[in-house]
């Protein structure tokens, strides 16, 4: 038996013994409490109806023993499902696995579906279909639009450039997606640019337009702002210095645009650390999760 074969195989059982054991502890096990929910309809025309259903909430442990307290089979199934999913990802730091495989194409799937359904409600029916059926999307899926409201015909252009872009898809005249995507991809540039601008580079202008020595009410000197204003004026200017090509770099030039990369050194670290900190977040996240929620530890 090859070494990484025994290593595995040694592991798995190991923590089949540590589940069955948390498992005849009661670990592992969701209890939920019934709670009823009593409501009136809220249409301006009409009698009020009356509406009444059941929500129920998830408990602790401690709190399974009690009379109005009982055990979830679903939330338990997917309780267990969301563990195993955890640690066939985790299963990858061993090397790459077909359950991992597995996972890595259920995740994919799953978001992939869950993106094209939300996309299908919040766009081509609220943006499509209502505007331009709304009689038939009022008495259908959508019950609050106003009776009063008529087609708007502009939304049909949306929908021919939708169908041309489905011609993609056909054998002969793919050709046709391309004016659409030329135009989706036009306009989408369009309205990025124009945010862009006004989001992030008159943004960063406008916070970098500072004084280099700021002044309290009573006309006293505030050393830790003045500081903080002239330690970022410095970095921005010395950073853009540093990429003014048209300049030798020699002189006193050499020495500014060297403090430029000091300055780009220390924000690129600052970046990894903020994304080493979130991947960080994310694993201590799942952990609690395996620990606290599924193992009761």
């Amino acid at each position: 038996m090859k070494q990484s074969t025994l290593i595995w195989t040694i592991l798995m059982v190991a923590g089949g013994a540590f589940l069955l054991f948390q498992a005849s502890k009661g670990n592992g096990r969701v209890y939920v409490r019934e709670i009823p929910v009593d409501a009136q309809s809220s249409q301006p025309e009409g009698e009020k109806q009356d509406y009444h259903w059941n929500r129920y909430q998830q408990v602790t442990e401690s709190e399974k023993g009690e009379p109005d307290v009982r055990f979830s089979f679903s939330r338990t199934l997917g309780l267990w499902v969301a563990a195993f999913c955890t640690l066939a990802i985790f299963s990858f730091l061993y090397g790459d696995n077909p359950i991992y495989k597995f996972t890595e194409s259920v995740f994919v799937g799953v978001s992939a579906a869950y993106a094209m359904i939300v996309s299908f409600w919040t766009e081509i029916m609220t943006n499509l279909y209502a505007k331009l059926l709304p009689d038939l999307a009022r008495i259908t899926f959508f019950p609050d639009i106003d009776s009063t409201a008529e087609p708007d015909y502009l939304y049909l252009i949306p929908l021919v450039l939708s169908i041309l872009l489905l011609w993609r898809l056909s054998p002969k005249g793919s050709w046709i997606a391309r004016w659409p995507l030329a135009f989706f991809i036009g306009a989408t540039a369009g309205i990025r640019l124009i945010s862009y601008l006004e989001t992030d580079f008159i943004g960063q202008l406008q916070s970098t337009v500072m004084p280099f020595l700021v002044f309290a009410s009573d006309g006293s000197l505030l050393w830790i702002k003045s500081l903080r204003n002239t330690i970022f004026i410095v970095g921005v200017l010395s950073c853009m210095i540093y990429f003014f090509f048209s300049v030798e770099h020699e002189g006193i030039i050499k020495y500014i645009s060297r403090l430029g990369i000091w300055f780009l050194m220390v924000t690129f670290g600052a970046s990894f650390a903020y994304t080493v900190m979130g991947r960080i977040a994310l694993l201590s996240g799942r952990l609690v999760f395996l620990f606290n929620d599924w193992l009761g530890i």
